[in-house]
């Protein structure tokens, strides 16, 4: 989210890797503290490995478009690479069944409000973008890879971090 916030803010495409449609899971830091919180006070019973997430999966290309719309981006178009990062997973997203039935886990507070809080958050923030010089460390250690040529996109009706890209000013 930073990163494409931060190309936005400079008046720069975000940059998808592969094709866009790669899935993630996006959760909000406070759920997660709540999810740790319930695993401290857990009984000793439960052990193991337990998911945390939203439990719901969106597409890199639809979460660029909900940031772009949420910050009133001008324009919202993103370059597609069509290239690929080496050891990137191309869906990744959590399976929280496991979370909900020992933990009693559910997540509050849903992507669009959370989206929501950030870009508020940003209007606080200096928008550094460093994609340019992300992407050619990337280039000249040989862990990015082409599968086609790059290609300009507009969202689809209806509707993605190297050095932080985001910095609250001093006060």
């Amino acid at each position: 989210l930073a990163i494409f916030a931060s190309r936005l803010l400079n008046g720069n495409p975000p940059l998808l890797f592969e094709d866009g449609q790669q899935r993630r899971d996006f959760v909000h830091v406070r759920d997660v503290a709540r999810a740790c919180r319930l695993a401290l006070e857990a009984p000793p019973s439960v052990r193991g490995v337990l998911n945390v997430g939203s439990g719901e999966s969106r597409t890199i290309c639809q979460v660029f478009q909900e940031l772009a719309a949420t910050m009133e981006a001008p324009g919202g178009v993103a370059e597609i690479t069509g290239r690929y990062r080496v050891g990137d997973v191309r869906h990744c997203f959590a399976d929280i069944t496991r979370a909900r039935a020992e933990l009693g886990f559910e997540p509050r507070i849903d992507f669009a409000d959370g989206l929501a809080e950030f870009v508020a958050w940003l209007a606080e923030a200096t928008a550094v973008d460093r994609v340019e010089e992300a992407t050619g460390e990337l280039l000249r250690r040989g862990l990015v890879a082409s599968t086609g040529g790059p290609q300009s996109a507009s969202p689809p009706p209806a509707g993605w971090a190297s050095a932080p890209p985001l910095s609250r000013p001093s006060r």
